[in-house]
């Protein structure tokens, strides 16, 4: 129903009110629309979309060399030998086609048909991007034997395409300097620089991929070349682990115009990886590639093991969670028209790449198995015994189940419940010890917080087996109070507090329990982490004293500059108390200190490199004692803080 409003000046709405945003505004308004962020992701995404434009070229066969170099001042040069970008006045912008690359969304040569048959910056809004993005940017271009250059400040170009002077070679350098006004830290971290680079010499075989780090006093150089492509890129993945078969599938077939590769091999660890990437674009939530990859594999494993007596007729199947035990793989698509969900490209849609993918793997990998019966026989070894493990973990957990492990069991008594019932708004301190756990509960806001005291160090769950973890009453009490239960039964959507905070001693002790709940929360509630949920409290160090004044130290550097500040105003005795443990504390100076919202400081623990943290959680929690030696005595002489 239509009613009457009286109109002010405020409330009207005509043509003025409707603003158009020209050139790159837009991108400058709303960065997070075409980088995912304005934090660490999206400041390396601008390197990310320098580079594909260099392996673009280099896909279609025009440059074999790419250079990402860090220079001083947060700034990155991305060079390659391609055939650099064309400077002629373009017949629609009527400027030349290089500023018009730069400085207008969705132009490109991706967009035509001729260029580029496959490209990874399919969106054509790449480069100008991180024009619009960056307080600075050079772009030289090596073309028909002259060098030309521009320069730009924040999507604008400073002047005309100039023409310096001859130039032997041919190729595009792009130098850009991230604008402070966007993201919250323009510097660029060499790991995650690395890990792209790596990543992309193996899906692009016999591309040089250089890098070089100009911005440190002690500068690095590394170079990615490799031959043999994703074949060496389940070699990587693989690691040191042990080999469950000695020959590493591999195909790469064009199949319905689609270019399929792919390649895998199986380890003995259990954690598995598959990285499935679209014209090179890495996709992080997969897509259907990766759907069509697993299904033929688990088709192909299944037919071969009846055909061959490893499985009978009336046996139950693998499953895709048997043949994926272990297992090392890398899937790459090169499709004309990639349909990627945003401008981020995190997962292919294309159904078409289902079906090309499939039928390549349903052909190679039938053969393959034909072809090395040995390396067959212990893949289906392998993936029998896990389907073996999987049907007895399932068995046990029912029998645990059914004697009330889990299921129909009220709260934990020791557990101090908040009023709100919103998941939201809620909060769990996972507290260690009793003394600890009294100062929180009295210090806390009952509305949303709650408090699960921990009596000492939890199960660890790396060397465990899920019915002797559910026979850890700390384990069970922090499984029935976060509410999602366990391993198959895991439910995100039934968790009770949308912050789960960790908050144990600032000690060894402190430190060790908390690598073991976060072994727990990696190994088997991960996605509280990948939803973001899992925090790790800071607690104040020192509680540092000048008569009436008294501040909190979080660190070494807090406690010398507070003391400092503090002696500048007399000679005066300043009072530096250590904290040992939480329990120390009194209610309400851990409430002002560590869980107060106004004043708290939260970590809020992520997994950037599910690999690398695999690996980290082998080494500290797992069985192999010379792994954790060698990992103590590379890192001793890092150690800051040692309780003695």
């Amino acid at each position: 129903m239509l009613k009457n409003i009286k109109k002010t000046d405020s409330q009207e709405y005509t043509a003025k009110d409707i603003f158009v945003l020209k050139g790159l505004e837009p991108v400058r308004r709303r960065p997070a629309m075409y980088i995912g962020s304005t934090g660490t992701d999206g400041l390396h995404h601008l390197i990310w979309e320098c580079l594909d434009n260099a392996i673009d070229e280099a896909m279609v066969g025009y440059a074999d060399n790419i250079e990402v170099i860090l220079l001083p001042d947060n700034k990155v040069r991305v060079t390659d030998n391609g055939r650099g970008i064309p400077v002629d006045i373009h017949p629609q912008t009527k400027v030349s086609a290089l500023e018009t690359v730069l400085t207008t969304l969705h132009a490109g040569a991706k967009f035509g048909k001729k260029v580029y048959q496959v490209s990874g910056g399919l969106h054509g809004v790449g480069v100008s991007v991180v024009c619009a993005l960056s307080s600075f940017m050079r772009v030289e271009v090596c073309r028909d034997g002259f060098l030309y250059t521009q320069e730009y400040c924040k999507g604008t170009p400073k002047a005309k395409v100039k023409k310096e002077g001859k130039c032997k070679q041919s190729g595009t350098a792009v130098v850009f300097q991230p604008d402070k006004e966007i993201f919250k830290s323009i510097a660029f971290d060499k790991k995650t620089i690395l890990n792209h680079l790596r990543r992309q010499a193996y899906l692009t075989k016999g591309v040089r991929i250089k890098f070089e780090d100009q911005s440190a006093d002690k500068k690095s150089v590394y170079t990615f070349y490799f031959e043999s492509g994703l074949r060496t890129y389940t070699k990587y993945l693989a690691g040191s682990n042990a080999l469950i078969h000695e020959t590493p599938f591999y195909v790469s077939k064009e199949k319905e115009g689609i270019l399929v590769e792919a390649a895998f091999q199986y380890t003995e660890e259990q954690e598995g990886y598959e990285e499935s990437f679209a014209n090179n674009i890495f996709t992080l939530e997969g897509g259907s590639h990766l759907t069509g990859f697993r299904s033929a594999l688990t088709r192909v494993l299944n037919d071969y093991a009846k055909k061959n007596n490893y499985l009978k007729e009336d046996e139950e199947n693998l499953d895709g969670r048997d043949v994926r035990i272990g297992l090392n793989a890398a899937i790459s698509v090169k499709i004309k028209e990639p349909q990627f969900e945003g401008q981020t490209k995190t997962k292919l849609g294309n159904p078409e790449a289902k079906t090309a993918v499939e039928m390549a793997i349903n052909e190679s990998l039938t053969e393959y198995l034909e072809q090395y019966p040995q390396d067959a026989r212990a893949i289906l070894q392998y993936c029998l015994l896990a389907a073996k493990a999987r049907r007895a973990a399932t068995a046990a957990r029912q029998t645990v189940l059914r004697k009330g492990a889990l299921e129909g069991l009220s709260l934990p008594g020791k557990l101090a419940d908040c009023s709100s019932k919103e998941p939201a708004e809620s909060e769990l301190f996972i507290v260690e010890g009793a003394s600890a756990g009294g100062s929180a509960k009295s210090g806390r806001d009952r509305r949303f917080q709650a408090i699960l005291p921990l009596r000492g160090k939890i199960l660890n769950v790396e060397r465990a087996k899920l019915n002797r973890m559910l026979g850890s009453d700390e384990i069970k009490s922090l499984v029935i109070a976060l509410g999602t239960a366990i391993a198959q039964d895991f439910d995100i959507s039934k968790l009770r507090y949308h912050r789960v905070v960790i908050m144990t001693d600032a000690d060894v002790d402190g430190a060790h329990i908390r690598t073991l709940l976060l072994t727990l929360f990696y190994r088997h509630l991960r996605p509280v982490i990948e939803q973001g949920y899992l925090y790790i409290a800071q607690p104040p160090l020192y509680k540092i004293q000048d008569g009436k004044r008294m501040e909190y130290a979080y660190n070494e550097a807090d406690k010398i500059e507070i003391v400092e500040d503090m002696r500048k105003s007399g000679p005066k005795s300043v009072n530096v108390q250590r904290f040992k443990g939480l329990g120390e504390m009194n209610a309400d100076q851990l409430w002002e200190t560590t869980m107060n919202p106004a004043n708290r400081t939260l970590l809020k623990v992520s997994i950037e490199d599910a690999k690398e943290a695999d690996r980290i959680f082998d080494v500290l929690m797992g069985e192999e004692v010379l792994a954790r030696k060698r990992f103590i005595q590379t890192h001793a002489k890092y150690v800051k803080n040692l309780d003695i």
